[in-house]
C-alpha cells in the first residue's frame, strides 16, 4: 500500500508530493472558476422546471464533457496527443455514454448540437493560436454554460420561453464575471477594461430592473462590486470567494424571481 505522506528525497533533501496525489492532479483541470459556470446555469435550468432523473445523468454528461474538452484543447494547444491520452480516454466514454443515455431519453436535445459544436470550434481556434485567455473566447464559453439552461429545461419537457428570464439574468451575470474578473487579474490597471466592466454592468442593471426588483438589487450590487473592488489588491482567492457568494445570490434570486 502507498503511503498518503510525502516522501523524502533522500540524495536531495527535498521533498515530494504523493504518488497518488501527482496521478489525481492530472485528470483536474486548475480552472476553479470554471466549476460556478458549469454548475450554476445546471442548477438555474433544474430549479426552474422541476428535477427530472434525467438531469442527473444530463449533470454527469456535463461535466464529463467539461473535463474532455479541457484536454482536447490542452492537446490542441501543446500539439502532443500523447501527453493527454489518459484523460481523453477516462472522460471520451464516459462522456459519450451519458450523452447517449440523455439523447435517448430526449432526442429533442439534438437541436443544440449545432450551437455547441459551432462554440467548440471556435474554442478550437483559439486553442491552436495560444490564445484561449482571450476575451472573445472567454465570452465564447460563458454562451456554452449558459445554454445548458435550455437544455435542462428541454430534458424536461418544457419549452424555453418558460426558462429565458432566467438564461438572460445567468447569461449577464458570467459575461460581467468575466470583464470584472480580468480587471482584478489579468488586466489589471487598464482603465479600458475597468470602463468597459462598469459600463457593462449598469447595462446589465437596467435590464435586471426590467426583469424585476429582487434582480435590481443584486446587480446594483454586481456594479458596486465592478466598480470599487479593482482599486484595492485582491488575491486571486478572495476573488474567487467573493465570486462563490455572489453566484450564489444570483442562481438564488433569479430563479425566485422567474
Amino acid at each position: 500500500m502507498t503511503s498518503q505522506m510525502p516522501t523524502e528525497n533522500i540524495t536531495t533533501g527535498t521533498r515530494r508530493p504523493p504518488v497518488r496525489r501527482r496521478t489525481a492532479r492530472q485528470f483536474i483541470p486548475p480552472q476553479h472558476g470554471a466549476w460556478a459556470m458549469l454548475l450554476v446555469p445546471w442548477l438555474a435550468g433544474v430549479l426552474s422546471v422541476g428535477f427530472r432523473w434525467p438531469h442527473l445523468p444530463l449533470a454527469g454528461a456535463w461535466l464529463a464533457g467539461y473535463l474532455l474538452s479541457y484536454y482536447v484543447l490542452q492537446a490542441v494547444k501543446t500539439r502532443r496527443l500523447s501527453r493527454f491520452r489518459p484523460q481523453l480516454m477516462l472522460y471520451g466514454p464516459v462522456t459519450a455514454a451519458l450523452g447517449l443515455l440523455v439523447v435517448t431519453v430526449r432526442p429533442q436535445l439534438l437541436v443544440y448540437a449545432p450551437a455547441y459544436a459551432l462554440l467548440l470550434a471556435l474554442n478550437v481556434v483559439y486553442a491552436r493560436r495560444r490564445r484561449e485567455r482571450a476575451l472573445v473566447n472567454d465570452l465564447v464559453s460563458v454562451v456554452q454554460s449558459c445554454l445548458m439552461v435550455f437544455v435542462a429545461a428541454t430534458l424536461a419537457g418544457t419549452g424555453i420561453s418558460h426558462v429565458t428570464p432566467v438564461f438572460t439574468v445567468v447569461l449577464l451575470y458570467f459575461t460581467g464575471t468575466v470583464l470584472y474578473v480580468k480587471t482584478m487579474i489579468r488586466e489589471r490597471g487598464k482603465s479600458s477594461y475597468y470602463w468597459a466592466s462598469v459600463m457593462y454592468h449598469a447595462l446589465a442593471l437596467g435590464v435586471a430592473a426590467f426583469l424585476g426588483i429582487p434582480l435590481t438589487a443584486v446587480f446594483v450590487l454586481l456594479l458596486l462590486r465592478a466598480a470599487a473592488l479593482p482599486r484595492h489588491r485582491l488575491t486571486p482567492k478572495h476573488v474567487g470567494m467573493i465570486e462563490i457568494a455572489a453566484s450564489a445570490l444570483v442562481l438564488i434570486t433569479a430563479v425566485a424571481a422567474r
